[in-house]
């Protein structure tokens, strides 16, 4: 495995030409690198959609921009046609990517002096390096959790236009598992500026809240319905529409101890996303006593907005690290319920 002074090294390696790109064009380096496949230095159109595609733009689109792109007309796109289009429209996002050079290089060496000082330092010093290890970490997932929410809404108003109002259909995904009893203590960490802590301001999150009451019978319900211990008598039919539904959902996670502290994180993160995400009602999560069992409520307007919600990066990015943090593959469990029985108090 390459280390950071290998890594370093190598950046410093590349061809003269490639040196000659503006401050901040090295990126487009780079994501050739990890679009070509088959390591050949150039793009072909199947290399291109897979990296480039966003589940937004259709294949035809993709196809006029690969055209575009490759104004050599070679029918592969290389790094100079990259970085000839992007440069034109980077805005003041070429500040950004200027800057995310500096950063990536500045923390390459402070992790490459790391490596060489951390068993010769004092118990103090290495307990400082750990510390400003973690707070960077958490500084660059912050400014991580902000982009992927900025790029997660720009992509919903873009489906909205293209595709108009979605209609509901029915969801007939049933998976058992274990239901955890108790709330999910929130982090003390959260910034002023955090939706999470709004919530908590608001009290939507309170324990004796609404939306908790709300939460706790629907977990007794749903135990009383698995346990079979529960008798339904025969009622008078109710007709509603086939819109009057609202979804939700039941994840339920058992997470690996020496992973609690990542999960957290990385669950708050989600949660972040998933709350400023259009369609989504409410999100709860609760946590079983004295185990590192999670429940996660979330509450939909309908299945067809879950559905866009899962192929979200902030989702998919919350799926990959479960492989990691989990000890089992997670549960879940979706129910229509009608809109009616869905009692929020707006006064």
């Amino acid at each position: 495995m390459m280390d950071c002074s290998e890594e370093l090294q190598c950046v410093s390696e590349e061809p003269s030409a490639q040196m000659e790109l503006k401050k901040g064009m090295s990126i487009f380096i780079d994501i050739l690198r990890r679009a070509d496949k088959n390591d050949d230095g150039k793009l072909s159109f199947d290399e291109f959609k897979a990296y480039f595609s966003d589940g937004v733009l259709t294949a035809e689109e993709l196809k006029e921009l690969f055209h575009t792109i490759d104004t050599h007309n070679t029918d592969n796109v290389d790094t100079d046609e990259l970085c000839e289009y992007f440069s034109q429209h980077l805005g003041e996002y070429e500040n950004v990517l200027a800057a995310l050079e500096d950063l990536n290089m500045s923390i390459l060496k402070a992790m490459d002096k790391t490596k060489k000082d951390y068993q010769e330092s004092t118990h103090l010093e290495q307990f400082v390096t750990r510390f400003l290890l973690k707070e960077t970490t958490n500084q660059l997932h912050s400014l991580q959790s902000s982009l992927e929410c900025a790029m997660e809404t720009t992509a919903e108003q873009t489906r909205q236009e293209k595709q108009g109002p979605l209609k509901p259909e029915v969801l007939s995904i049933q998976w058992s598992g274990r239901r955890s009893n108790r709330r999910l203590q929130r982090n003390s960490s959260l910034s002023p500026n955090n939706p999470l802590l709004s919530l908590v301001n608001s009290g939507v999150y309170d324990e004796d809240g609404q939306w908790m009451i709300q939460v706790n019978r629907l977990q007794k319900l749903i135990d009383r319905l698995e346990q079979k211990e529960i008798r339904m008598e025969p009622v008078e039919e109710e007709v509603l529409e086939s819109k009057s539904h609202i979804l939700i959902v039941q994840r339920q996670l058992s997470v690996l101890e020496e992973e609690l502290e990542e999960f957290r994180l990385a669950l708050r993160q989600y949660m972040e996303c998933a709350c400023a995400q259009t369609g989504c009602l409410h999100i709860a999560v609760q946590r079983l006593a004295n185990e590192s069992r999670f429940i996660l409520y979330e509450f939909w307007e309908h299945n067809n907005v879950w559905k866009n919600h899962l192929q979200t990066n902030y989702s998919k990015t919350f799926q990959r690290g479960n492989v990691d943090f989990l000890e089992t593959p997670e549960a879940i469990t979706t129910m229509l319920v009608p809109a009616s029985w869905w009692v929020l108090n707006n006064n």
